[in-house]
């Protein structure tokens, strides 16, 4: 307890602008756009003429996160990771991020410290500079805004709204292991209530705690749609769930799909954690979110391409509008309408 009450004494002495220069002071500049970072009024950038995208997002203690089982370093680095992975979703790529927080008295200089650190090692391993951002106090928790700017070409980028009919339904990756990672965890800290002396019971279980606590961006897609010489002519990346995003790509594109569930990538871990919970791993996939995984479409001309491609799986096509956006069940191929019942941050309030 009193090195607790010493360390947030010692962030109060700091300020606001003591505490931006002890946790931005060992930032590395990895690009050339980036004339001046933090340290004065504004950030400057040169993009050389080429398009900026931006993106932000903001991350909510109670809402979006819990600290009682996600460490502050996974948290900093996933903050970062999300803002990207909508970046890389245009197909343009990141270059600068910013961040502001609001933190409450409990968070100690260490606890800032850590978060920063997870920050910084998103920044060094995608190659961004954090370039600005702003700090306030909170009454009730933290508050992690982050603000992701990329450059792309204009020829290069891809909208959510280039879908057209007979278009091959694409994704990378796998899907439904961040939401049942979270199960998991949910589960655990239920238990550690009960009884704080029981061990989580977390063996066997590392690739989808890792795709919840630790995402990873698909920036390796862009390569291989140059590989492969693909433009693909909508895409979105995987938060809210796989029905959401289908859903957003056809209302902006002004179409209907056909997706076929025996199609859609799940891995072997994502299926134990189902059955021990009781939970259809179909419904982790459509509707658990955070997979951060890319959802594209590409003409059928280019199937050859990348049918034999490791991370990449053909999971449906697009359709007329008339004929709706629908889940194509195994066995039956029975056609249900997709529903968008993916995770709401408006409506999933602890």
């Amino acid at each position: 307890m009193t090195d607790e009450k010493r360390t947030i004494h010692q962030l109060s002495e700091l300020g606001e602008f003591g505490l931006i220069n002890r946790l931005t002071s060992h930032l590395t500049i990895h690009n050339k756009s980036t004339l001046k970072g933090v340290g004065d009024d504004c950030a400057v950038l040169d993009f050389n003429n080429k398009k900026t995208v931006v993106t932000t997002d903001m991350l909510t203690e109670g809402i979006h996160f819990n600290l009682m089982y996600v460490p502050l370093k996974h948290l900093g680095y996933k903050a970062v990771v999300v803002n990207l992975s909508d970046v890389y979703a245009m197909n343009a790529t990141p270059k600068q991020i910013t961040v502001s927080m609001a933190i409450s008295s409990k968070f100690s200089i260490e606890a800032l410290d850590e978060l920063y650190s997870g920050i910084r090692l998103a920044c060094d391993t995608y190659g961004v500079d954090l370039v600005g951002g702003d700090t306030t106090s909170s009454m009730t928790g933290l508050v992690l805004s982050i603000t992701a700017l990329g450059e792309a070409e204009e020829e290069d980028l891809v909208f959510r709204s280039g879908a057209k009919p007979t278009d091959l339904l694409c994704v990378s990756g796998d899907l439904g292991g961040a939401y049942m990672g979270l199960q998991l965890l949910e589960r655990e800290n239920e238990v550690f209530k009960v009884n704080p002396k029981m061990q989580p019971q977390l063996e066997g279980y590392d690739y989808i705690l890792e795709r919840q606590l630790k995402p990873e961006a698909r920036r390796d897609m862009l390569r291989i749609f140059q590989e492969q010489g693909i433009h693909p002519t909508a895409m979105i990346d995987i938060s809210d769930g796989l029905s959401s995003e289908i859903m957003h790509i056809c209302e902006e594109s002004g179409t209907g799909c056909k997706l076929f569930e025996d199609r859609i990538p799940m891995d072997d871990q994502t299926k134990q954690m189902a059955e021990e919970l009781n939970v259809n791993p179909l419904v982790a996939a459509l509707n658990g979110g955070e997979d951060y995984e890319l959802l594209f479409t590409i003409p059928v001309g280019d199937y050859d391409k990348i049918r034999n491609h490791p991370d990449i799986t053909v999971i449906g096509h697009i359709t007329e509008k008339a004929e709706g956006t629908n889940l194509v069940t195994a066995g039956s191929g029975q056609e249900i309408p997709l529903m968008a019942q993916g995770w709401n941050p408006l409506m999933n309030q602890e």
